[in-house]
This record gives C-alpha cells, structure tokens and sequence, in this order.
C-alpha cells in the first residue's frame, strides 16, 4: 500500500501505544513518519519533547520541516491523565494535564498550519470518550479532551477554505501496553477483563490498530470531503445503557 507516498507525517507520542499503531500504519501506507516524545523511538525518525515546555510545539514543526522539508500530516496523540475528584485535583495537575492535552496540540497545529495549508494537509487528533462522558475522578482529563474535541471543530471550520481538514478520534478502552500492566496488577485480572468487556456491546475492548486504520483513513484521499468530526471509536461502549 503506497497512498501516503511521499507524505510526511507526525505522530506525537508516536513510541507506544495506539500512537505507535498510527506510525506503522502510516509507515505502511508509504509516509515518512516523526515521532516526538520524551524518550527514544527505535522505530521511527524521533524528536525529543516535553509537551509541559510550552516551547517544545515549535520547535518540534521547525525539526520536522529542516529534516524533510514538508509537513502532510499531523495526528495530536501524546497525553497525560492525573486522577483524582476536583476536590482532589491541585491547580498543577489541573494546568499540566491542559498543558499537554488541549494547548499543546493548539500550539502544534498553530506552528504546523502555514505548511498543512501549502500541501492541503490533514490533522487527526486523539480525543477519548472521556470528552463526551466521564469516568470517575477524572475532571482535568474531561475537560482537555472535550476542549479537543471542540478545538478540532474549530479548526475545521477556520482553515476548511484553505484545504486543511481536522478531525478527532474518541477511542474507549483499548488494550496498550499501560492498560495491560494496569490490569494485570489488580487482584483478579481475568475477572476485570470479563467485567470491562460486558460493558461493550462487541463484549471485547479495542486495539490500537483498530484505531490507527481509522487514523489512517482520515488523513487520506478517500476522507478528502471529511473533516470537523469526532469519530468514537469504542466497540458500542457509548450506546449501551446500563441495567437498573
């Protein structure tokens, strides 16, 4: 497959994860795919960055541009979560998890537009169903992802005239290498899954490749009349009322 040849994309927090499936199958599609997160990528050409350093959007665009010349694509998928009730939020992990989910990418996508514009590029951002509903003790990442999610309408609509479309993905549970660790400290692991998995009409959770297929497609031709929407991804999670 070779419908991406000759693009470039980036993946932020393209190391693991579902940002990790997105690189491959942006990879696999013919991109040249950058990655930007703290650590390391073996796999694919990488820049260091922290998203809490309100410097690091820009230079991450500059890189991009003074190694490949051109940016095509831009999936906003780095992400922090902090737990804990409002009560039990500090105003550090309030603005760090803004930080990092909601300014970031608005800082990522306000450096990168000049050149999405020049190409008539695309941008697909990670949300989550946490925008559109909420787990408990979870009001900070809420909130960033449903700032995302009308972030990514907004820029739809401001920059449609000039070629660049924006979506979001809402993924609900799928199964990344922190989720699994996550499950398998608890105390009946099999047990949980069955629990979480009841709660998916499809009765099984997600994988990152089901995410990054739709990634994929969205910053394709065949999406070329697709742009300012939110894409739950979530096995029918969303849809399903609970019993009484």
């Amino acid at each position: 497959m070779s419908e991406l040849q000759g693009k470039v994309a980036l993946v932020t927090g393209g190391r693991s994860g579902i940002g990790a499936a997105i690189a491959s199958e942006l990879s696999q599609a013919g991109a040249r795919v950058f990655s930007a997160q703290r650590g390391e990528d073996p796999t694919n050409e990488w820049i260091a960055a922290d998203f809490l350093d309100p410097a690091a959007p820009a230079q991450i665009i500059d890189t991009v541009i003074a190694r490949a010349g051109r940016l095509d694509i831009l999936i906003n998928n780095a992400g922090l979560m902090r737990e804990g009730t409002a009560l039990e939020t500090s105003e550090q992990d309030w603005l760090e998890t803004l930080q990092v989910n909601l300014t970031a990418p608005f800082m990522l996508i306000r450096a990168a537009l000049a050149h999405l514009i020049e190409v008539k590029g695309a941008i697909v951002n990670i949300g989550s169903i946490e925008g559109l509903g909420s787990n408990p003790r979870h009001p900070a990442y809420c909130a960033s992802k449903g700032g995302l999610h009308a972030l990514t309408r907004a820029i739809a609509v401001d920059h449609g005239p000039d070629g660049v479309r924006c979506n979001a993905i809402a993924p609900g549970w799928i199964d990344t290498d922190l989720n699994t660790t996550f499950i398998e400290s608890l105390g009946d692991p099999e047990e949980f899954r069955a629990q979480i998995g009841r709660i998916h009409p499809l009765r099984r959770t997600g994988r990152p490749e089901e995410i990054a297929a739709l990634a994929k497609w969205l910053v394709s031709e065949d999406a070329s009349f697709v742009t300012g929407q939110v894409w739950t991804v979530d096995g029918g999670r969303m849809s399903q009322l609970s019993l009484p």
